[in-house]
């Protein structure tokens, strides 16, 4: 842990893959941080939209530096490009970084979303079957991407674990919830095995296993309703 900080503040729930992507971050790069729950049925209201005003999870806040900050991808690349000074989950020269930078980018506007509405349509709405499919097609188009890079290297960027991997994992973890009943598992693995080896790669690292073990007990003793 990294001596003399305050300690942060994450806004989370238990069931939202992007509070968790911030705490696996935290984690790996030893941040003190404690988190507060917050119901989905109070994210649009005060006092928590005077923090984020568009009414999502997550939101953090940093003492060290009096900042409160919202979108996850903002986030994490205010903690790495703050906190990451030894380069433990980033690099210091621009091809990697900007590589990273193009990652990130494309699990907070192509991973999140799709997989967020496969899971709300599943759900929530399961009648709605088109959307359903639509939204099913998306994830694994986008583990297809995934796939195909990973056959050549064992992590998104250069040779080690970064930032860039870790942000995909919570919702790729998260794939057979949504997915729902009927779905299988096995064969999607065996569709994707070097996403799957890869999303095994990373919850072996042990910052990675004990948040998810933390995420775990949160949704074992917490109400889940999205």
């Amino acid at each position: 842990m990294q001596s003399d900080l305050k300690s942060f503040k994450l806004y989370s729930h238990p069931l939202g893959p992007n509070p968790w992507k911030v705490a696996i971050i935290l984690s790996c790069l030893k941040l003190p941080y404690t988190t507060v729950w917050v119901d989905f049925k109070d994210v649009k209201s005060p006092p928590f939209v005077d923090m984020n005003p568009n009414g999502r999870l997550p939101v953090l806040f940093d003492p060290n530096r009096e900042i409160t900050l919202w979108e996850s991808g903002a986030i994490v690349t205010y903690l790495v490009e703050l906190y990451d000074v030894a380069r433990v989950l980033s690099y210091e020269g621009f091809h990697e970084r900007i590589l990273c930078q193009q990652w990130l980018h494309f699990q907070t506007s192509g991973q999140g979303p799709y997989y967020g509405q496969l899971g709300w349509f599943s759900r929530q709405v399961p009648q709605q079957q088109a959307a359903i499919e639509r939204y099913a097609k998306e994830v694994y188009r986008v583990t297809g991407v995934l796939d195909k890079e990973l056959s050549e290297r064992q992590w998104l960027v250069g040779g080690k674990c970064t930032y860039a991997d870790l942000v995909f994992l919570p919702w790729q973890d998260m794939v057979s919830w949504m997915m729902g009943d009927g779905w299988d598992e096995g064969e999607f693995a065996r569709q994707f095995p070097f996403v799957t080896a890869w999303v095994a790669r990373m919850k072996q690292l042990p910052e990675v296993a004990q948040v998810l073990f933390e995420k775990q007990q949160a949704m074992a003793t917490m109400p889940l309703k999205p």
